[in-house]
């Protein structure tokens, strides 16, 4: 679809059940959570992680939005206080009742208190932070490849080698059997494999803030391949017929098996903010 301006309508989603979730949100927005992955949906996706940073007109978006439904929540596989500062959500008019999931859900940052609240660390993962650069130079898959250290997980990054996606399918399955061994699992993305703790995901810690807040319906928007539990968590809510959900996807050619189950797709993190905005100029 084309670019959107702020002065557009609504999108309208191409699924009956896309359209039943957008019309409980305009209808009661009170009960409405609106849920968003951090990086290629409120981030553009970088070369270097820790250069990623909202969009800038991403909290002005979610500000105006924020204040007139029951919650806006940002669900990352980041740790929440890295997807707070890199985002500029702390401190915001407007985002006082933010709540930032972090690590799938391990983490939780809330704007009332300005804190991070987290279980104990799975020991797996110090375990493999120590053995990984040993392994992947054992291996001669060093080169081109990045280690980022993301506290309750790793991530192995092949974005920079020659040639990024033979060097991602060519990890994956040492990595996974890397992660095995220490009890935890792999979660593949944008040419990044994500080594972290099992019983985790986005889907769990959706359905479980949902029903925290007693929410009717619940907009969620991701990119990559960690927002597909958090996509299927949505379609089994909707079929259990007492939450109503929109399943956007902030599009890329990089990841289509989330465009392929969206009910709208959006031109990347551009469309999800101008998406949002629009949302909040439709509510009262």
């Amino acid at each position: 679809m084309g670019d959107l301006t702020h002065s557009s309508p609504l999108p309208q989603p191409l699924t009956p059940a896309g359209r039943d979730g957008l019309a409980a949100i305009l209808a009661r927005p009170e009960r409405a959570v609106i849920a968003l992955d951090f990086d290629g949906t409120l981030a553009p996706i970088v070369p270097d992680p820790e250069q990623a940073r909202a969009h800038p007109d991403a909290v002005p978006a979610l500000a105006a939005l924020a204040p007139k439904v029951r919650s806006v929540a940002v669900v990352t596989g980041r740790p929440a206080g890295v997807a707070v500062r890199y985002g500029g959500l702390a401190g915001v008019p407007g985002l006082e009742r933010l709540v930032v999931l972090g690590h799938y859900g391990a983490e939780r940052w809330d704007a009332v208190s300005g804190t991070v609240q987290a279980a104990e660390p799975h020991p797996g993962v110090a375990a493999v932070r120590a053995e990984l650069p040993g392994f992947l130079d054992a291996i001669g898959a060093w080169r081109g490849t990045w280690i980022e250290e993301k506290g309750r997980a790793v991530a192995v990054h092949t974005r920079r080698a020659r040639d990024p996606q033979a060097a991602f399918d060519a990890l994956r399955g040492p990595l996974a059997e890397l992660a095995a061994r220490h009890g935890l699992i792999v979660e593949p993305g944008r040419l990044v494999l994500e080594l972290r703790p099992p019983g985790v995901d986005k889907g769990v810690a959706l359905v479980d803030y949902v029903r925290e807040v007693g929410a009717e319906s619940v907009l969620y928007a991701g990119d990559d391949l960690g927002d597909l539990p958090a996509f299927a968590a949505v379609d089994k809510l909707r079929s259990g017929g007492d939450v109503r959900g929109l399943l956007v996807c902030s599009g890329s050619a990089e990841v289509t098996e989330l465009s392929d189950r969206a009910d709208l797709v959006v031109p990347g993190p551009p469309g999800v903010v101008t998406l949002l905005s629009t949302l909040a100029t439709q509510l009262p």
